[in-house]
């Protein structure tokens, strides 16, 4: 029993201890190549003031160019790339072809520096997965443990990207199957996060964080909290419009028949026009935006309206869908802090920025299918104080949003409902829900009681008219 006891202690340490060096590693590198990648998305965006027009003028060929870039060097760093390295993960054991390292990064750049609506986390967590699987390759690596390191550098790219890494290190094992959380990756994706952040941290990248610091008091504010409620329903519906508007309009351009450079250009001219009609804060990252809602002290003056996060998911959707390269999450950001602060706005103005945070958190827990992640990150951008409000928005969006995900790739552990009739084990993509036999009983049961009361109603009136 004692030697069972010694020999499973001493093969757990050299496991960990092989963990916390692979990691530490894998982190430290890819913090270096997204630090890289995140300079030279700053240089490109100060360099706007260089052109002699307005810079969105260039989106239509620079569209063109991008979806000639992906499609002739590396057709896998199509999208929005957080969904090509979750199905990569899924189907391939975390195979990434090594050219989607380059080209992700010129066409990301390419695209925001042009105005396309997209984000930088997505390219950052797939360049991170990118380095891992190349680092697996050289090193001869097993599937297994290729898979474990490409997960990781899921978690360092995010890290690196918006200076969360225990957000990061969670979001990388919890958006890959939806109600599972994939343990024996946590520590070496923790490790792989913090070594990223701290490396990009010493290469001189600076994050913004937002100390709400809004409740003193440790009891509760019951009013607030059923605000909130109303606030997270909302938010779950605001997810729902976003992933049917980022699909369908997906597949409406690709079912167009046309050459998919042309669609490309028509998709920039299109986004060029709106952008003419409504401004420019909707098109490119869109961060002052971001920092206007959810900035206690703000010093921007920015006029957010009401449909502010409905004009954002439409430039968002048809960058994507016209072929920009770029991620979804900082979109994401974007619509959920504008939609919490119109929400915000109407029940709640005196809490108006704590809306807008929470929005952020809640609409990425509903549209990503990461409610821990996203609770997390709260704690982590806006302090410890909200952590309580933003667990419970993050957690009932989440639910509200349904079986549905803009990672279309994730695979489904868990039903959302016992009253629905969901395939576990499925792609987001192939899911089809249904009520439950005994659920659709009661309903018809209910139904045929229905039928009854408005039958014996009008044979009362008809008796009344004789």
């Amino acid at each position: 029993m004692i030697r069972k006891h010694i020999t499973e202690q001493t093969v757990i340490f050299f496991s960990v201890a092989k963990w916390v060096f692979l990691s530490s590693v894998v982190g430290v590198i890819i913090g270096a190549v997204v630090t890289l990648f995140l300079n030279i998305l700053e240089y490109s965006d100060t360099s706007r003031s260089f052109l002699p027009f307005n810079y969105y003028y260039l989106l239509p060929f620079a569209l063109v160019f991008t979806v000639w870039l992906v499609k002739t060097f590396a057709p896998s760093a199509e999208g929005h790339g957080t969904e090509k390295v979750i199905s990569a993960v899924h189907k391939s054991d975390g195979k990434i072809d090594v050219s989607v390292i380059p080209v992700k990064l010129l066409a990301t750049v390419i695209s925001i520096f042009a105005g396309a609506s997209v984000g930088k986390e997505g390219p950052g967590a797939q360049i991170g997965a990118g380095v891992a699987s190349a680092l697996s390759e050289l090193f001869k690596f097993s599937k297994q443990d290729r898979k474990k390191l490409v997960i990781c550098g899921i978690s360092a790219g995010f890290a690196t990207v918006f200076g969360t890494p225990v957000a990061g290190a969670i979001f990388g094992v919890e958006v890959l199957i939806i109600g599972v959380i994939l343990y024996d990756v946590l520590l070496p994706s923790f490790i792989a996060g913090f070594a990223a952040f701290t490396t990009a941290q010493f290469l001189g990248i600076k994050y913004t964080y937002y100390n709400l610091h809004f409740y003193q008091d440790i009891s509760l504010d019951f009013v607030l909290i059923i605000k909130v409620v109303i606030a997270a329903l909302f938010f779950g519906f605001v997810s729902d419009i976003v992933i049917t508007s980022v699909s369908h309009t997906a597949k409406v351009i690709k079912n167009i028949k046309l050459n998919i450079y042309l669609k490309a250009f028509g998709g920039g001219v299109v986004i060029v026009i709106l952008t003419l009609i409504f401004g420019e804060e909707y098109i490119g990252l869109g961060l002052d935006t971001i920092n206007h809602t959810v900035n206690p002290n703000s010093t921007y003056l920015l006029d957010i309206h009401w449909y502010t996060f409905l004009l954002k998911t439409l430039f968002t959707s048809l960058s994507l869908g016209a072929g920009g390269s770029g991620g979804i999450i900082t979109p994401i950001f974007y619509i959920g802090a504008t939609s919490g602060h119109a929400f915000g706005s109407l029940i709640a103005p005196e809490h108006v920025v704590i809306f807008s945070a929470l929005g952020f958190v809640s609409v990425l827990s509903a549209t990503t299918n990461t409610p821990i992640a996203s609770t997390i990150m709260a704690v982590e951008l806006f302090g410890i104080d909200i952590a309580h409000y933003a667990a419970l928005g993050a957690v009932i969006s989440f639910l509200i949003s349904g079986h549905r995900s803009i990672f279309s790739s994730q695979i489904l552990a868990m039903k959302k409902s016992e009253m629905l009739s969901v395939k576990i084990g499925e792609e987001v993509e192939n899911i089809n829900t249904e009520l439950e036999d005994t659920e659709k009983s009661k309903f018809n049961k209910l139904k045929k009681r229905l039928q009854a009361k408005r039958e014996l109603l009008k044979e009362k009136k008809q008796k009344k008219k004789n």
